[in-house]
């Protein structure tokens, strides 16, 4: 009650009314508004990093076309090209100490081949002329544009796996972020187009301006936030296993029966993503089978490695990855713009048998549908207008940050920081249960929900320029 109230005396007879309890819609609202402001704060500097990386990462094949282009293309066409276990052999002769690990085929007659190579102990990508096996260059493998951008936007270019974690907890409070400002955004009352679906624009840096710089954009690609982010979590350090064990445990990733119609593989323990990179997500944990002993056969050359992924109607680019070992086997998978045409094969290196093929037609309604949304991500499901639309997604992000920043500095109240705690217990305690629902969905923001209400009962709550800026 006010100070006003307080000096004047109730009647004679009428006990003082007690305060009115918020109204339940502005009590959520100011409950939503809080844990808003909390995420934001927090996450937003690093999903303007994962926008900014993501938004170059999606223009990868442009890009890296015109830094690379004398490495990835040759000039001279129309001649027998070599085969690939002479340019293998060539490039190991003329880079004494080297290893070949991979080598990727592709279709396109002006392309170079390019290999994974251990070279002095290094990995390096060597981009060889398949007319005549020179190598037009040599990058080494984790410096590349692709690989910079990729490690940023997974690890923010800081090795160890609490950086890869970090990623995902502000990956998983960005849905929560787009979930809580949506709940805002939404109307408290009818009202035209404007600072709903259109930004009113005719005061510049006002209030009413920063908010609908934040809020009208934000609307607008919301939808394609949350598949850009939920797209994403397949690949996560923590929801990922999780997505891939219940599709596994579902039947709904790659099917037992997809394996081949020869006997299943004999090693459980090496999957596929310990042996060969760029696989396709669906077959990334498929067990690896082991060659036969070799009882006195010959291992095959890449030559005949082709030749056999050829007769399977494997449709080039792939890459055929080595056998490490006596039981080691060929890798193949493929590189495709669009998933309907992968495929992953484990071949016997002495014998030949195909091991394993597994098939884009062989996934489960799960594989198939988390292989188009991780192309969708990358931006190559349809073309550059996919590219468009993530960089669109990618550039209103940094856009709704930034502004939201600005939006708060106006709004901000001398001495205070975030919005005020609602006084409605029953609301308050309905939020943080939807919260906790989340945590439980999302591990890491389950975690991360605990580390903050510790902060605020042990440390926020007792120190008290802290207990008045966060309203406490």
């Amino acid at each position: 009650m006010s100070e006003l109230a307080h000096s004047i005396p109730p009647e004679a007879g009428n006990p003082p009314k007690a305060p009115k309890a918020p109204k339940v819609k502005q009590a959520v609202h100011q409950a939503v508004w809080r844990w808003h402001f909390y995420a934001g704060i927090i996450f937003a500097p690093f999903l303007i990093i994962l926008a900014v990386s993501g938004a170059a990462y999606l223009f990868k094949p442009q890009i890296e076309g015109i830094l690379y282009k004398d490495l990835l293309t040759v000039s001279l066409t129309g001649q027998q090209a070599m085969s690939p276990a002479d340019i293998i052999a060539k490039t190991e002769k003329g880079y004494p100490g080297s290893t070949v690990n991979s080598l990727t085929l592709t279709n396109d007659p002006k392309a170079a081949y390019s290999m994974s190579v251990n070279y002095a102990g290094k990995a390096t990508t060597m981009y060889a002329d398949p007319y005549t096996g020179n190598i037009n260059g040599s990058l080494d493998s984790n410096k590349t544009f692709s690989a910079v951008f990729k490690k940023l936007h997974s690890q923010l270019l800081i090795d160890g796996t609490w950086t890869n974690r970090l990623v995902e907890l502000a990956a998983c409070w960005g849905v929560i972020l787009i979930a809580t400002g949506l709940i805002l955004w939404w109307p408290r009352s009818r009202s035209g187009i404007w600072g709903t679906i259109l930004p009113r624009l005719s005061k510049p840096g006002s209030r009413m301006f920063w908010r609908d710089l934040h809020a009208v954009p934000a609307f607008w690609i919301s939808i394609m936030l949350i598949l850009l982010i939920l797209t994403g979590l397949p690949w996560s350090g923590v929801l990922g296993p999780k997505i891939s064990k219940l599709a596994d445990n579902t039947n709904t990733n790659v099917p037992p029966y997809a394996y081949s119609f020869l006997p299943g593989p004999e090693s459980v323990t090496v999957k596929s993503k310990d042996i060969a990179d760029d696989l396709p997500w669906a077959t990334q944990d498929l067990p690896v089978p082991l060659s036969s002993a070799s009882g006195g056969y010959m291992t095959l050359s890449v030559n005949d490695v082709e030749a056999i992924v050829d007769k399977q109607n494997v449709l080039k680019p792939y890459t055929i990855t080595l056998p490490s070992g006596e039981a080691g086997v060929f890798t193949v998978s493929t590189s495709h713009k669009k998933p309907d045409h992968d495929a992953t094969l484990h071949i016997d290196q002495y014998s030949g048998a195909v091991l394993t093929d597994v098939r884009f037609a062989d996934y489960g309604i799960a594989g198939k549908l988390i292989s188009y949304g991780i192309a969708l991500h990358e931006g190559r499901l349809f073309g550059l207008a996919n590219q468009l639309l993530g960089l669109v997604a990618a550039l209103g992000l940094v856009l709704i940050s930034i502004s939201s920043y600005f939006m708060w500095r106006k709004r901000k109240p001398d001495g205070l920081g975030a919005p005020s705690r609602t006084k409605n217990r029953k609301v308050s305690i309905a939020v943080l249960a939807l919260m906790l629902v989340c945590g439980v969905l999302m591990p890491l923001v389950g975690v991360s929900l605990v580390v903050v209400l510790l902060l605020d009962w042990l440390v926020i709550r007792r120190i008290k320029p802290l207990k008045t800026w966060f309203a406490a």
